[in-house]
């Protein structure tokens, strides 16, 4: 990936974690967090041990089953701050915008 898409890139996920709010922003940047960790300690292990022998193929499948595990967290965060958040604006508004 070149600087320019980096860039782009960082950018974006910077305008969608503004959009998402604290919570959901704070989620996203823990999943990306553990996804980089992830592959560096798995590049760094495959740079000792081999590319394609056992223990590169072991880490690679546990990397992806970190991964998954997170993004999972994350949606399932994700999902209870918009449900939260709905329900929260249904009772405000049935609460403070009553028909006198």
């Amino acid at each position: 990936m070149s600087d320019f898409d980096k860039n782009n890139c960082s950018k974006e996920n910077e305008a969608n974690k503004n959009e998402d709010g604290f919570v959901k922003g704070v989620s996203k940047e823990a999943n990306d967090f553990i996804h980089n960790t992830v592959d560096t300690s798995g590049k760094i292990i495959k740079s000792i041990t081999g590319e394609g022998g056992l223990i590169g193929k072991t880490v690679d499948s546990s990397g992806n089953i970190v991964k998954k595990a997170s993004e999972k967290g994350s949606d399932v965060i994700g999902k209870t701050v918009d449900n939260s958040s709905k329900a929260f604006k249904s009772i405000k508004d049935k609460t403070f915008n009553r028909k006198k």
